[in-house]
């Protein structure tokens, strides 16, 4: 088939998904969510379904709805697709504007599926350039809303996690851990950033986006490396350090397996009762809109939970040959499910106090929202409850209403923060915004008369 009619065909196939073509699902979306999941048979065509929002962006004074009983509003807007947020210690705030890097002339050719996947990510906001750098937002008067802005860091290359420690930030670029010294108060950093180690990148790529935490004591970092595949059609030697999790010794610069099996990790974040580390995880895509649930989960040193070979536990997937059921057997189940493609990308332990004790020690997640559901999810962002350290309820609506009324994306919510003040910070970066999501004032007041009295 020639390069034309490829493309030909490739364009009848976009129509027919942005009409809504493939399997419905079948199961409620709250049955996707939870411990212990619903996992019916997977369905798989010669098409995928897909139905993904057109990027629009917020029109006039319009936002996101808050939850019950709190109130959004926008922190910062203008800002070039800010994907994660990150809350400084003296209470400025962080803003990472990214996006995938550019293709270069020997970048792998992922084939017509690839082609389309591409033309949809452009649909959905996603193909843009990448500013490459971050942004210092500043509330110097407390109302909620950042009056100040300046470039902190520049010359980065596709980055998305950062971590303050022990005077350094450290930044996760597409294919290298780098840093520059930081010191209160800094508002622009003028030294060049130094690189400690690689991170997996090359012309494929897949999933771009690297993210990072700090041990307590500053000794280790904690990179997520996304697959190179969906299923792992591009080999295994393609995926060498991918879905896992990298532990980094900073003194040695070196770099060791941490974590595997998870398909495209974000978010690492420490649990503030256990300690233990974890990640919200994107898993695969292709069978049926009620499979595979994104979740969240603690994350064991040495720890497989089955990407590729098994989803959710030891659920086979049989479109990867040669099989492992050697690794299959020793696939850990994930904590909490987190319904099928949401695309949770964002996910923080609420320690501030300023919502509540109800609130306290849970989890904000991002929900970036799907392309391979009908219908869509995800598109929002959520608070799951945890009691001893672990998840201990059914999610609640945080922010919602990023789609509008016919469907288009508004606004799509990714990295999540709790700033120094106990204020949600969540980046959106179709919006180009960050919202800043707080008890409603009369609940607030509430909460402040209880606690006096």
């Amino acid at each position: 088939m020639t390069s034309a009619a490829s493309r030909f065909l490739a364009l009848g196939v976009l129509g027919l998904g942005l009409a809504g073509c493939g399997q419905e699902a079948t199961v409620p979306i709250a049955q996707g969510y939870g411990p212990n999941p619903t996992l019916p048979e997977p369905k798989t065509s010669w098409t995928p379904t897909v139905k993904v929002g057109k990027a629009v962006g917020w029109s006039g004074d319009a936002k996101p709805t808050a939850g019950q009983g709190m109130q959004v509003v926008e922190f910062a807007g203008g800002l070039d697709h800010p994907r994660r947020v990150y809350a400084l210690p003296n209470g400025d705030v962080l803003a990472v504007e990214t996006a995938e890097p550019a293709k270069t002339d020997e970048g792998h050719n992922e084939g017509i599926k690839g082609w389309i996947a591409g033309l949809f990510m452009q649909r959905a906001g996603a193909k843009v350039p990448s500013a490459d750098r971050i942004t210092l937002l500043r509330d110097a008067d407390g109302d909620g809303k950042a009056e100040f802005r300046s470039t902190l860091v520049k010359g980065l290359h596709s980055p998305f996690g950062v971590v303050l420690s022990n005077g350094r930030l450290w930044i996760a670029n597409t294919d290298a851990i780098v840093s520059v010294p930081y010191k209160d108060g800094d508002t622009e950093i003028a030294a060049k950033p130094e690189k400690l180690v690689d991170l997996p990148g090359g012309p494929l790529n897949h999933h771009w986006t690297k993210d990072l935490t700090a041990s307590k004591d500053g000794k280790k970092l904690y990179a997520t490396s996304g697959s190179n595949s969906n299923v792992a059609e591009n080999g295994m030697d393609a995926e060498k350090d991918r879905a896992a999790v990298l532990e980094v010794d900073v003194a040695a610069k070196a770099t060791r397996l941490f974590a595997s099996g998870l398909r495209n990790p974000n978010g690492p974040t420490w649990n503030p009762v256990t300690g233990e580390l974890w990640v919200a995880v994107n898993e695969r895509d292709e069978i049926g809109s009620d499979l595979v649930p994104d979740y969240m989960t603690s994350v064991k040193d040495g720890g497989f939970y089955g990407w590729p070979y098994s989803y959710y536990g030891q659920h086979v997937d049989d479109r990867v040959q040669p099989p492992r059921p050697d690794l299959v057997a020793k696939a850990i189940k994930p904590d909490y499910a987190l319904g099928p493609h949401t695309a949770s990308l964002g996910m923080i332990f609420n320690e501030g106090g300023l919502f509540g004790e109800k609130y306290k020690n849970g989890v904000f997640v991002g929900q970036h929202g799907s392309w391979n559901r009908k219908p869509v999810s995800g598109y929002k962002v959520i608070f799951v409850p945890f009691k001893d350290g672990k998840p201990s309820g059914p999610p609640e609506d945080v922010l919602t209403d990023f789609l509008n009324k016919d469907g288009e994306a508004q606004g799509r919510p990714v990295g999540v923060a709790v700033d120094k003040a106990g204020g949600l910070l969540v980046a959106d970066d179709v919006g180009n915004k960050v919202w800043r999501v707080t008890p409603a004032k009369a609940t607030a007041d509430a909460g402040a008369k209880r606690t006096s009295g």
